[in-house]
């Protein structure tokens, strides 16, 4: 119960100062326009004050922290104020930089020697180097370029360079004059620099501080969650492993060389892969199927299930082949964002169609969306249950191979074994019908789809009746014993099985979005197909398929995001072990586990980079959209 108080009592307090701020920058920004040094005094006030506080609560302010913090806002709002009571423009300048240096003296000064920064010449260049950069490229493609906020742009990187960057502690007086008197100085300049501010420039920045009072809270955290960690860890990636010795792009070299990061030795497997082999098979099979349906209806290649699936299947694949072949942590990162991606989006499409307007839609959508209230890190554990293999002489405890024993140990005689041949006998029966249906009706979709089906069953049913199926062997004394699948540790279809975690959990997201696509489909166009004679496949693949496209590319590109970062599943179920690494999982061995700092940020830099174009692409694609 007082946890519970405290936590109340901690969000009311966060939404009276909210407000408080809310309403007090408003009441200041008020003063813009008619008492310009009203506003600028006050401003400075705050401004100095916050400073100021800011070092005392850090205790590096020698003597007394309160009467500092009082001098300190005095000290800030002289130097906003006394540049605009001077009207000839080269002598303001030249107040606004005696005024910075008189602060930036001042605040030298009082701080405690025990934090004079250690800078290098190197990271200021760097610092400065990158901000003016950055700062005209944006100032080009505006128009706009102002001295002013190019001063305070170099002050800021230079604060960057001295203090960030670079030692804290240790620094002579001379390199702490350095540190503190070149940003106020140019801060000062900034103030002085320009000619006075018309009323109609008042106006004009009124309007742009009350757009800032709204967004400002939230780019500060971003700044200081995202921005600046960003920054640190570029920064870090360019250095050796304890973050000190500059080795420029050693990191990303040893990414792209190291065979645990990217082996492609074996690539000629691939073509000598039964994958491969049984994919080009499939792949062909699909198109002769959609050529002959398309013959059939005036086209020339027609998309339905029965030429779809076997080139999805066949595609899918060789994409198992390639995978199967090259190793290393990148490739197992393209290999989880492609078939996790494909298959979370397809079954997710498929569960929609299936569920659309059935008699059980809402309970069927909420069991298949239920595994997205578990997080990662228990879905990882409840299939590592279901997966494990105990020894071959115990019972086994995972699903899975629970499953696959007893059907090795089956009897070859007993009822369960007719049980299961009579069932797929059945299955198999149907199947042969419906494709005799098909020819006698002339749809040869029909006749194609029963044989894609039929195949497997048909090698089950083998498998059954001949040599036999499940996990089984010759023991010592020449028993049976049950002969487990280690999921996990097998490689490299091991990647496989922890992909099929995070496709068990996505497939509710794609499908919860993927239905609200298809409900949004204008009945009139279904309609209109429909009495023009279109089948329920036609109708899917050239009117309800084309109208949710955008909405399938919004849901690919958040897997891939998603996806690309993976990391609590495979740190969960294997860490990275049996060639199941992942880029986010090496970051973080690298980083915590061999504190490599240098590695580990450059492995984070990776990934940011591989995910930024993906997000991009996305906020772009809204943003036409007009969402």
């Amino acid at each position: 119960m007082e946890a519970l108080t405290g936590a109340l009592g901690g969000i009311l307090a966060a939404i009276g100062l909210s407000t408080l701020l809310f309403v007090g920058a408003n009441r200041l920004f008020d003063l813009i326009v008619d008492r310009w040094r009203l506003y600028m005094g006050v401003l400075g006030l705050l401004t100095g004050g916050s400073f100021f506080a800011i070092l005392a609560g850090n205790r590096v302010l020698d003597g007394s922290s309160l009467r500092w913090v009082g001098i300190g806002a005095l000290l800030f709002a002289g130097m906003a104020v006394l540049p605009d009571l001077v009207s000839d423009r080269r002598l303001r300048f030249v107040v606004g930089v005696l005024a910075g240096l008189s602060v930036g003296s001042v605040v030298a000064r009082v701080v405690d020697a025990s934090v004079r920064p250690t800078a290098s010449p190197k990271d200021l260049v760097l610092a400065v180097g990158i901000a003016v950069a950055a700062y005209l490229a944006v100032a080009l493609l505006r128009g706009q370029l102002r001295p002013g906020s190019l001063l305070v742009v170099v002050a800021f990187a230079w604060v960057v360079g001295t203090w960030l960057l670079g030692e804290v502690g240790g620094g002579s007086a001379t390199a702490m004059a350095v540190a503190v008197l070149v940003p106020f100085t140019l801060v000062g300049a900034a103030l002085g620099s320009g000619e006075q501010r018309s009323r109609v420039r008042r106006y004009d920045l009124q309007r742009r501080t009350r757009v800032g009072a709204f967004l400002g809270p939230a780019m500060f955290f971003v700044a200081m969650g995202l921005v600046i960690p960003l920054v640190r860890t570029i920064y870090l990636s360019l250095h050796g492993s304890k973050g000190k010795i500059w080795v420029g792009l050693k990191n990303y070299g040893e990414i792209l060389t190291n065979k645990k990061s990217l082996d492609l030795e074996d690539w000629t497997d691939i073509f000598g892969s039964r994958l491969t082999h049984l994919g080009v098979a499939l792949l062909i099979f699909g198109l002769v199927a959609g050529l002959l349906i398309g013959r059939r209806r005036g086209r020339l290649l027609e998309p339905t299930t029965s030429s779809i699936g076997p080139v999805s299947v066949g595609t899918l694949l060789l994409m198992f082949a390639v995978f199967a072949s090259l190793r290393g942590t990148v490739i197992n990162n393209l290999w989880w964002v492609i078939v996790v991606t494909l298959l979370s989006t397809v079954l997710g499409l498929a569960a929609a169609i299936l569920a659309d307007q059935a008699r059980f839609e809402s309970l069927a959508k909420s069991l298949i969306f239920m595994p997205m209230a578990i997080s990662f890190v228990g879905a990882g554990i409840i299939w590592r249950f279901m997966y494990i293999a105990r020894p071959p002489q115990k019972p086994q405890t995972g699903l899975f191979n629970a499953i696959w024993v007893g059907l090795g140990t089956m009897a070859p005689s007993g009822a369960g074994q007719v049980t299961v041949v009579a069932i797929l006998s059945g299955v198999t029966a149907l199947l042969v019908g419906l494709g005799i249906f098909g020819i006698r009706r002339r749809q040869p979709g029909i006749t194609i789809g029963s044989a894609f089906v039929a195949l497997p069953i048909l090698w089950l049913l083998y498998r059954f009746l001949g040599p036999g199926l499940g996990g089984v062997e010759t023991g010592p004394l020449g028993d049976s014993i049950g002969k487990p699948i280690l999921f996990v540790q097998e490689a490299p279809f091991n990647n496989v099985w922890l992909m099929v975690v995070l496709i068990w959990i996505q497939t509710g997201f794609a499908m919860v979005i993927l239905s609200a696509a298809i409900k949004a489909v204008p009945v009139d166009l279904i309609e209109a197909a429909r009495v023009d004679g279109a089948t329920s496949g036609q109708v899917f693949f050239h009117v309800t398929l084309p109208t949710i496209v955008p909405t399938i590319s919004v849901i690919v590109t958040t897997l891939i995001v998603l996806v690309m970062k993976v990391f609590d599943i495979v740190r969960v179920m294997t860490n990275g072990n049996f060639g199941t690494q992942v880029i986010a999982n090496e970051m973080w061995q690298r980083t915590f586990t061999e504190f490599n700092l240098g590695l580990g940020s450059a492995l984070a830099v990776v990934l940011f980079i591989a995910v930024v174009p993906v997000m991009g692409l996305n906020i772009r694609r809204m943003q036409r959209a007009g969402v």
